[in-house]
């Protein structure tokens, strides 16, 4: 039998919340969901998901002896960029594992911050300096001076522009993007999308000004596609997974990369250690098909890491 799928409004029914909550969290990645045609849909396993990673801590029971073993799965909060393959490593790892992985996708440089200020474990960015064209690490060391820190390619990715089947507009660089017939939507502020498409639109001297939908925001990559496979946009800046997910077409412009940030404590140590491990084993490798727009070569490489996580993983 096929699985339930749910419209906003009987999320919103289930969980006693307004609908306007419900396509909050679906903005900032905390809820998943997908579309057909113009309408909201969200899995009942997103929804099982998405109700045990928020479920309040269970009260003990007063007769139960004092220091009984509860053995809770331990609890990853992972933020950041949205990405398929981040997905999936939290879906895999989580099951194999046995831990509770709770991702928030609120881009990069929030994500980045979360994990500076300890309100995560795991960042997921690629942010551009536009000062040396490097990704990531400039930002890693201004933040982290003291903190116990390690950074790991995920992938290395395409992205470009995302157009409608055929390029009808012939759409083939940032100068197109201020024409009057072009319709942009764009990411928002903080994406590492953003920054890349903002150094671009700098170096060439582009007013965003002169970009019709650049003030139009959303918050991950098929959402900014599914603008285009409905009409109502005729380019995005973004990923070309994206664009296969939703059969369109893609003009690569630049090739990123993309790296996991690991915050070490006492309290994650080992949870990290053991997620670094698996994100570098055969079985994770194995486990990933569907790869158009990613470069893995590098999966699983140490790019960074601070004294004291020497000792803590395997390169």
């Amino acid at each position: 039998m096929e699985e339930k799928a749910y419209t906003p409004d009987e999320v919103a029914q289930l969980f006693q919340i307004s609908k306007h909550t419900v396509y909050e969290l679906i903005k900032r990645g905390e809820l998943q969901a997908f579309k057909i045609g113009n309408k909201m849909r969200i899995e009942h396993a997103e929804l099982e998901r998405f109700k045990n990673n928020t479920k309040a801590p269970a009260k003990k029971n007063p007769t139960e002896p004092t220091g009984a073993p509860s053995n809770p799965a331990p609890s990853i909060r992972l933020s950041g960029s949205h990405d398929f393959l981040v997905e999936h490593f939290a879906k895999q790892a989580a099951t194999t594992l046995n831990l509770q992985i709770q991702p928030s996708y609120i881009g990069s440089l929030e994500g980045l911050m979360m994990l500076y200020r300890g309100q995560c474990d795991v960042a997921a960015i690629h942010l551009l300096d536009p000062n040396s064209q490097e990704y990531n690490l400039p930002f890693i060391h201004q933040l982290f001076i003291y903190e116990s820190i390690l950074v790991l390619r995920l992938a290395a990715r395409q992205q470009g522009f995302i157009v409608a089947n055929g390029n009808p507009k012939n759409i083939q660089d940032f100068p197109d993007l201020t024409r009057s017939d072009v319709q942009f939507v764009n990411r928002q502020k903080g994406a590492g999308t953003r920054f890349l498409l903002d150094s671009k639109l700098s170096s060439y001297g582009i007013d965003p000004s002169k970009i019709n939908g650049y003030s139009t925001e959303e918050w991950n990559h098929l959402s900014a596609a599914s603008y285009i496979s409905r009409g109502m946009a005729d380019t995005a800046f973004g990923i070309q997974s994206a664009a296969s997910h939703l059969g369109l077409d893609f003009i690569p412009v630049a090739k990123e990369n993309f790296d996991l940030v690991f915050r070490f404590t006492a309290e994650n140590k080992q949870s990290l250690t053991d997620l670094i491990q698996y994100l570098q084993s055969t079985s994770f490798k194995d486990s990933l098909t569907n790869l158009e727009g990613y470069d893995i070569s590098e999966l699983g490489k140490i790019t960074y890491q601070t004294s004291q996580t020497e000792d803590t993983t395997t390169c």
